[in-house]
């Protein structure tokens, strides 16, 4: 169809006496559509008057966008099962010029806030490549509202503990605290409700009045109210990881805040500004941070196992031999764990940022050479249950080969089993175990619980009476 622009040069050449063919020349046009707008001797384009395909079917669809859960492709299938002649093309055109089943289109707003007002926070899952090894690890960013100073770190997991160390961190980069920090609705902060209706977790709610801010949460899919966060997780991915391996997670985070370093001083083109120039404008405005900041931590009570070891998020601590049995007091923190079983007895080791099952022994925790313990002494259980039930030797030499748990944990619930239960009920369930080569340990303790039950809590019967 012809513009109005294209009418309009048309009838002007015909007035000027141009011919029809030199006109469709000019024009790149054809001759029958030259002499149709000279006909209708008008600039204006014609509206289309012929009915649409899918107007007879006009309430037909509507009723099946709402049974469809406002799929095109199923209201589509529906109508052809119907006996509708009309393509999906002209279905989809339809329903978009007639605003069937499409979101009205508003502009984006505009937010603009004073310097030192807000802070935005969110995360976001990256692959890195750590120590030789590929690892889905999340990538935390903060970006000051006014200034886009830019602060972010990676790490193996977020949680609650992970949150409070990276927002430390990050206050202390800016060089002070503002009045609020905008966060999605995570469940590391959030404890109930979204939007204006958020209450933070007690725990993050202290947090922040220690640093002097307050949570606030965006509405449920009001995306653009956390877009100054939520840009430089692509610039992030694309750029800083493009190409980088790291040894390790101090090394990661110590090339994250370099980068940061780097960016922060370069012109943005968006802004049309440095943000480090911004930031000096802004700095006056932040809240100065406490004088001491404590250092965050997280606390786990453990008991020292029969290795001498100490499980702490699936890695394996080593503490001194005669802390075995103990129980201990764990302080987690981003760099270090402390091992404390009174004020005078305290291991501290680094903590290993990945959580995979690995031993982490300090040297002064190795027993002298020809001191360790022999391949063929027996575990300490299994000394205390052959002292306890001599008969029970063979079918502990045979847990020990084919149980399905750890010998250790084997060993420790036959011990408690030859502690709890009578001997006679125990001796019988354990023959008729090893007669089947039953290893299940629960299951033998049912064993034992029927013939305790049989043998031990007979119910006397009572005497009729004849009246």
């Amino acid at each position: 169809m012809l513009s109005q622009q294209q009418r309009t040069a048309i009838l002007e050449l015909n007035a000027k006496k141009v011919s029809n063919r030199e006109i469709a020349r000019v024009l790149k046009l054809s001759r029958p559509s030259v002499r149709k707008v000279l006909r209708s001797n008008s600039a204006a384009v014609p509206p289309i008057l012929r009915q649409e395909k899918a107007e007879p079917y006009r309430q037909r669809i509507l009723d099946l966008l709402t049974k469809c859960k406002g799929n095109l492709v199923r209201v589509h299938e529906e109508l052809a099962a119907d006996g509708a002649t009309l393509s999906y093309a002209a279905l989809t055109s339809f329903c978009r010029r007639q605003g069937i089943g499409q979101k009205p289109i508003v502009p984006s707003g505009r937010y603009d806030f004073k310097p030192g007002e807000e802070m935005q926070h969110d995360t976001s899952p990256h692959e890195v490549e750590v120590g030789g090894r590929k690892y889905k690890a999340q990538t935390a960013s903060a970006v000051l509202f006014y200034s886009r100073m830019l602060f972010f770190q990676i790490n193996p997991t977020f949680q609650r503990f992970d949150c409070k160390v990276f927002l430390t961190d990050a206050l202390r980069y800016m060089g002070g605290s503002v009045e609020r920090v905008m966060i999605d609705n995570t469940h590391v902060v959030v404890l109930r409700g979204t939007g204006r209706e958020m209450v933070p977790v007690p725990e993050m709610e202290v947090f922040g009045d220690r640093l002097g801010f307050r949570f606030v949460a965006h509405e449920i899919g009001d995306a653009n109210r956390s877009a100054r966060v939520e840009r430089p997780f692509h610039f992030i991915e694309n750029n800083f990881l493009a190409g980088r391996t790291f040894s390790s997670w101090e090394e990661l985070n110590e090339q994250a805040r370099q980068w940061c370093d780097r960016v922060n001083a370069t012109y943005k083109k968006h802004i049309r500004a440095i943000p480090r120039e911004l930031f000096a404008i802004e700095r006056p405005y932040l809240k100065p941070l406490p004088a001491w900041i404590p250092e965050v931590y997280r606390l786990h009570q453990r008991t020292v196992d029969i290795e001498g070891y100490v499980s702490v998020n699936s890695n394996r601590y080593s503490v001194p031999v005669s802390w075995i049995g103990r129980r201990v007091e764990v302080r987690e923190t981003k760099n270090k764990i402390e091992f404390q079983l009174d004020a005078r007895n305290i291991v501290t080791h680094v903590r290993a940022a990945t959580v995979q099952p690995q031993r982490i022994t300090l040297a002064e925790h190795k027993p002298p050479r020809g001191e360790g313990v022999k391949r063929g002494e027996r575990h300490p259980e299994e000394q205390a249950i052959v002292d306890a039930a001599p008969e029970l030797a063979p079918y502990v030499a045979a847990l020990k080969t084919k149980g399905r748990k750890v010998v250790a944990f084997a060993l420790r619930q036959l011990l408690r089993l030859v502690k709890e239960y009578p001997r006679q009920p125990l001796l019988a369930a354990v023959g008729e175990a090893a007669q089947y080569g039953l290893y299940d340990l629960d299951r033998l303790e049912r064993m034992i619980l029927r013939r305790v039950e049989r043998d031990y809590f007979l119910l006397r019967k009572e005497p009729e009476n004849d009246d």
